[in-house]
């Protein structure tokens, strides 16, 4: 069976970052559905975080509406939402509670916006799973955001454990992370990009781009424009700038999960891409290994004067054939940003 997995579309992002939206990176998407036995939308499929679902419902409509048409009756998506589309399942997750499984079967009505997702998705078979799926006995797949939890150092969390919440230690459920509790940059940024007049919300999420990508593992400076040179720097020195996969290795170790493979989202990032270092790419010991879907967004504080291949270009993706590892690739990397952004 041949999967194609894609995350982060961000449908409806109120700065317009969704590249889905214009003609010819559709036309991309579904032309790489091709050939695909089943298509795993790995979360953040729809912007629910900014407070406007009925707008991004709509603008995602013809995107979904044109996935399910050509998938057809014969195939299947599985839907495995994030943080930014977490609504769709959110009543559900609470009502599991200390049930709630590492691949959990989502009723497709557990919620009235997901019942409309999976009909939009038609005639494509549609099975919702959450916080995550296994797609052979060794690769397992979520969309990344417990990760979050881990990316402040543990000697640090201790002092500020009131603050930031319960650390979910080994042995993990699901629900020690979905009950983890403390703040969100994340939910800040959505709400920032939310109130505030266009102008400045294009600049706060500037900002955020600069330190979600102080958060990500190999992220050269000339990434970024001149003129913001040594702020990128400085934010490149900190500890975080290579946290993520080690704190995704870290969740994974806690929840138990014994796949050789995890494939997940969230941080934007595409990879291992020729000429990085696997060694990164990797769990402690070797295992798990790790591949990213990067994202169908257009940021331009990561891709500003940039020409694909790049790490953050948009139209990420990962295949796994039979037999064969999974393995990251650009669908839109014969896009340049006129037709994206």
């Amino acid at each position: 069976m041949r999967t194609l997995v894609v995350s982060d579309l961000h449908l409806g992002t109120r700065l317009r970052h969704d590249v889905l939206i214009r003609p010819q990176p559709l036309e991309r998407l579904l032309a790489g559905l091709d050939g695909v036995d089943r298509l795993v939308l790995l979360g953040d499929i729809i912007e629910l975080l900014e407070g406007r679902p009925a707008p991004a419902m709509e603008i995602a409509k013809p995107v979904l509406r044109a996935i399910g048409a050509r998938l057809g009756p014969g195939r299947e998506v599985i839907v495995v939402p994030g943080n930014h589309d977490a609504l769709l399942v959110r009543d559900w997750v609470k009502r599991k509670g200390d049930r709630l499984d590492l691949d959990g079967a989502v009723p497709l009505d557990a919620t009235p916006m997901l019942e409309r997702v999976v009909s939009l998705l038609a005639p494509a078979r549609v099975r919702v799973n959450y916080p995550g799926t296994w797609l052979s006995d060794s690769v397992w797949a979520t969309h990344g955001h417990y990760l979050d939890r881990h990316l402040l150092p543990e000697s640090t969390f201790g002092i500020a454990r009131g603050l930031l919440g319960r650390l979910p230690r080994d042995g993990a459920a699901a629900v020690d992370y979905e009950s983890a509790g403390g703040p969100s940059l994340t939910r800040f940024e959505a709400l920032m990009t939310r109130w505030l007049p266009r102008p400045l919300a294009a600049l706060f999420d500037d900002l955020a781009e600069l330190l979600r990508a102080g958060t990500m593992p190999r992220v050269p400076t000339n990434l970024l424009p001149q003129r913001i040179a040594p702020l990128t720097s400085i934010l490149l020195g900190l500890q975080m700038r290579r946290a993520s996969l080690p704190a995704l290795a870290r969740v994974v170790h806690r929840l138990g999960v014994g796949a050789d493979w995890v494939v997940f989202g969230h941080v934007h990032r595409l990879g291992p891409l020729p000429g990085d270092d696997l060694l990164r790419w990797q769990g402690p010991g070797g295992s798990p290994r790790i591949a990213n879907t990067g994202s169908w967004c257009y940021e331009p504080r990561l891709v500003h004067r940039a020409n694909p291949p790049h790490p953050y270009w948009p139209g990420g993706a990962v295949v796994i054939e039979p037999g064969e590892p999974p393995r990251a690739m650009g669908l839109l990397d014969d896009l340049d940003s006129r037709a994206l952004h």
